[in-house]
């Protein structure tokens, strides 16, 4: 008897959307909302460095969609980008952004206005588009790493040509398999106003809102204070003056009647009296802080730093790139007076550079900071 045993490709197609995994709730989606929010929300800032223009970024939509309907609602020519995950998560995710606007992207990227558009995208340019991404990405796998407190790095962007009305993304995925679509509009000055959406498989979404509660629940647990609960033994030598002071420097909660571990010996606990004190007004302190809290302090945010000869300073001129020793999304320094107190990201509000806190420096990093 000859049976012809089905390929694991034609299994999966058999089992998409039988399996627990595959089905996603609203909670989760809204978790994934905000992780997009965040993560592809910073990476306003490093375009704006790359494509010299005013970068916004509106708020992403997730969404449940599969091939066969993306092929029905965008027949046109894409870039996808496709970005794994070489540290912190096991998984990957296609950009997709419409060939048009990477046009545009490619010539910000390559010196122009965004205005030279009449031109295919050859190999120089997929490059320019490609770095443009890797920034981009590389931002949001910044922010998504502080989001869930652990390392994430993610592997260079590999780009390709592609037209969703009759190319398939069956490398990727099947035609009837249901993915999530994270989709956002992208402005870059007054020219391009870009739909860029994100796509994931649901496992490994899931593993994202499954990691992102895990942080949340342990944030939110309350300390262990069972080990601080002291038992309290008085002896009935002392005096009663003696038992108030022991009493009163032990006991947290009033608490009946309680005898030793001797039975000849009872002694009675009684809640503790304490001495009424008039409340008196203390000005001291609040007059004293008072003096000084229109004192100026000098708030400088940091970039990065580096070292250069005298030679090599001597040899800069218009348009020197000097290169700096944080790498692009990474979190930049807030000092004040000199003295390192927090850590932040750029973002933009209207015309203007801002910095988000992202962190505040304890004290023992402070007092390191100053050695």
């Amino acid at each position: 008897m000859n049976e012809q045993l089905l390929s694991p490709e034609e299994i999966r197609e058999l089992t998409i959307g039988t399996t627990e995994n595959n089905h996603i709730t609203k909670e989760e989606i809204d978790a994934l909302g905000e992780i997009g929010n965040i993560s592809i929300g910073t990476s306003a800032t490093t375009l704006y460095s790359l494509l010299r223009n005013k970068v916004v970024i509106t708020t992403p939509k997730v969404s449940i969609t599969n091939v066969a309907k993306l092929k029905e609602a965008y027949p046109i020519p894409f870039i996808s980008v496709e970005v794994s995950y070489t540290l912190g998560l096991n998984g990957s995710n296609i950009m997709i952004i419409k060939e048009e606007d990477a046009i545009i992207i490619a010539d910000l990227m390559m010196g122009g206005d965004g205005t030279n558009v009449d031109t295919e995208l050859d190999e120089l340019r997929m490059s320019a588009v490609g770095e443009a991404m890797n920034q981009m990405m590389g931002s949001a796998a910044t922010s998504l790493s502080t989001m869930l407190k652990k390392e994430i790095n993610i592997s260079p962007p590999r780009l390709n040509k592609m037209n969703l009305a009759t190319d398939t993304l069956k490398g990727h995925f099947h035609e009837q398999e249901d993915i999530v679509k994270i989709s956002f509009t992208m402005e870059v000055g007054d020219f391009l106003k870009s739909e860029i959406m994100q796509l994931m498989p649901i496992p490994f979404a899931k593993t994202l809102v499954e990691q992102l509660y895990a942080i949340s629940a342990s944030d939110s647990q309350p300390p262990d204070t069972s080990k601080t609960t002291q038992n309290i033994e008085v002896k009935s030598s002392y005096s009663d003056h003696m038992k108030e002071q022991e009493i009163a420097a032990s006991v947290s909660e009033p608490k009946p009647e309680r005898t030793t571990s001797d039975p000849k010996t009872k002694v009675t606990v009684n809640p503790v009296e304490f001495q009424t004190f008039k409340e008196e007004p203390i000005s001291a302190q609040s007059s004293s802080l008072d003096l000084i809290m229109d004192v100026g302090l000098e708030v400088t945010v940091e970039l990065g730093r580096t070292e250069k000869t005298i030679r090599e300073i001597l040899d800069i001129s218009t348009g020197t790139i000097i290169e700096l020793d944080k790498m692009a999304g990474e979190p930049v320094d807030i000092l004040v007076n000199g003295k390192l107190v927090a850590k932040g990201e750029v973002v933009v509000i209207d015309e203007n550079f801002g910095v988000r806190i992202t962190e505040i420096i304890n004290s023992i990093d402070r007092v390191k900071s100053l050695q």
